[in-house]
């Protein structure tokens, strides 16, 4: 693969990433955990999910459009009624009645929580999906594999430290109710397109 090839791999998939969900979710996950173990755990979800892409090449394209728009509006609509119903104060309150500090998770359990909203939020993404036809049409995954997880890589360290610089302008009450008005938002739109197409 050429270079110019591998730069417009990786441009192509960092564009696509940087409005989607998944970007989304990671700055707000970042807002009450620690910026580098979002990063890292959103990473880590993201290479997996790039190398099931590069694996099944074109594979993922054929699975029916209208099982992947559930999942995704049903993730959508989990996630908007956990930040809009949730309170903030009974997440302290719960923190403080086991006696943990500010930032009550361990590095591990951010990690995890990062990887798995990232490794879930991906299945049938549109970056997922061009990733795919990507290592289906060039037949040269590794470099396929490197481009895209570089790129994904990239917008996860990007929305991994925006949510943490965002919170220091805006209080984390406000952020919740942001990402979760924009969440079910989504899950509404995921729905209305899935019945109305």
């Amino acid at each position: 693969m050429s270079v110019g090839t591998l730069l417009g791999v990786f441009a192509l998939i960092f564009i696509l990433e940087l409005p989607d969900k998944t970007m989304i979710a990671t700055i707000v996950m970042s807002s009450r955990a620690r910026p580098l173990a979002v990063a890292l755990g959103a990473s880590a979800g993201f290479l997996v999910q790039v190398a099931i892409a590069v694996g099944a090449g074109g594979l993922l394209t054929l699975l029916p459009r209208h099982v992947k728009d559930v999942v995704v509006g049903l993730l959508f609509l989990g996630g908007a009624a956990y930040l809009l119903l949730v309170s903030e104060k009974e997440q302290e309150e719960a923190g403080e009645k086991k006696g943990v500090a500010a930032r009550p998770n361990s590095w591990g359990r951010e990690m995890l929580t990062a990887f798995t909203v990232i490794f879930l939020g991906e299945f049938g993404d549109l970056s997922q999906i061009q990733t795919a036809n990507f290592a289906a049409k060039l037949h040269e995954p590794l470099e396929v594999f490197i481009a895209c997880s570089l790129a994904l890589i990239s917008v996860a360290f990007i929305g991994s430290y925006a949510g943490s610089a965002l919170q220091r302008f805006i209080p984390l009450a406000k952020i919740r109710l942001g990402g979760g008005l924009i969440f079910l938002g989504l899950g509404i739109y995921t729905f209305v397109t899935l019945f109305t197409s």
